[in-house]
């Protein structure tokens, strides 16, 4: 349990700072879909591939680990419908990575229903990020379809994905130095 919690912790750190600095460079980059943007909104849905893949070789043994290859794979046809749709501009990106992030957040929750347990921190903020990107994942799809769709929602999901998965990274290593501290 202490090497799968210390890979998650990195993972988790290293994902949440990822999702920071793509939210920074995209930020600067969105105002036109042009070549710049839309390889940076396949980047994105390609970092949460790569993470899903890390954790399911981190991860030996438990039944989110098919939920796991399921989002990663998922992640990956993401990148490439999310390149695609950028050719029409911001209201098909919006549906694109809308309903990614519907399914990508489903996947995070059910992830952290499985992971509950105390030696892992209860997991709450992954649950809550998961939870998060479900309902904004639905408001995307809602303003593709209105009169100014904008991609200038996608740093701030970015940025708040980062920021509880740099949380859940810092109440894993908090929950390893208290059991630490039980065993000595």
């Amino acid at each position: 349990m202490t090497g799968e919690r210390s890979s998650l912790l990195r993972l988790y750190l290293g994902r949440g700072v990822l999702a920071v600095a793509w939210a920074l460079a995209f930020a600067g980059a969105h105002e036109h879909v042009d070549a710049v943007a839309i390889t940076l909104l396949v980047v994105y849905p390609l970092i949460d591939a790569v993470s899903s893949l890390i954790d399911y070789r981190a991860v030996p043994d438990g039944s989110e680990r098919r939920v796991t290859v399921l989002n990663g794979a998922l992640s990956a046809l993401a990148a490439i419908a999310v390149g695609l749709a950028g050719a029409g501009g911001e209201a098909p990106v919006l549906r694109v990575f809308g309903a990614w992030a519907v399914i990508s957040g489903a996947a995070q929750v059910i992830v952290g229903l499985r992971r509950r347990g105390p030696a892992l921190g209860k997991q709450w903020p992954t649950l809550i990020s998961g939870g998060l990107s479900v309902v904004v994942g639905i408001s995307y799809n809602i303003q593709a379809a209105g009169d100014n769709p904008s991609l200038d929602v996608l740093s701030v999901y970015a940025t708040g994905g980062g920021v509880w998965f740099i949380l859940q990274a810092l109440l894993l290593g908090w929950k390893s130095r208290q059991l630490r501290s039980r065993t000595i």
